[in-house]
């Protein structure tokens, strides 16, 4: 299978390379806690999260965190080019108990090293009209 990488003398500063609607439904905090071993029970525990002062079950910063830079891994056709991603939490995403709370990310190109050869995507990621990370930033090796 041949894949289509970016090339950096295609891309301009402003370029909006990808967009995603991110999907985070309870099973899926299941199944992010197994794997990363974070069993924090403000991340299905209603009752629990509520009770410290959250508005509801909340999803896993670094499951937000790293399912929003999978957009710039698929964009760049290999997750090895992305070499360098930052972040700041902002904002809980609230999971409810039933369906899905939904994130939309937006990647444009933020900047570019013409002598690195890299590109630096800038990562717009919203949860109910409002920013869930901060800075979010990935440098990509074109």
């Amino acid at each position: 299978m041949t894949v289509n990488r970016p090339v950096l003398d295609d891309l301009a500063v402003g370029d909006v390379v990808a967009t995603r609607t991110l999907t985070f439904d309870r099973a899926r905090l299941v199944r992010y806690a197994g794997a990363s071993g974070d069993f924090n029970r403000i991340h299905w525990d209603e009752a629990f999260a509520t009770g410290v002062g959250l508005p509801g079950v909340i999803a896993h910063g670094m499951l937000t965190m790293g399912a929003a830079v999978g957009v710039v891994e698929d964009w760049a056709g290999d997750p090895g080019a992305v070499v360098d991603y930052q972040t700041r939490f902002t904002r809980p995403v609230v999971v409810p108990r039933d369906g899905a709370a939904l994130v939309e990310v937006t990647a444009t190109v933020g900047a570019l090293d013409v002598q690195a050869r890299t590109a630096r995507v800038d990562l717009t990621a919203t949860f109910e009209g409002v920013r869930v990370l901060g800075k979010a930033q990935a440098v990509v090796r074109l």
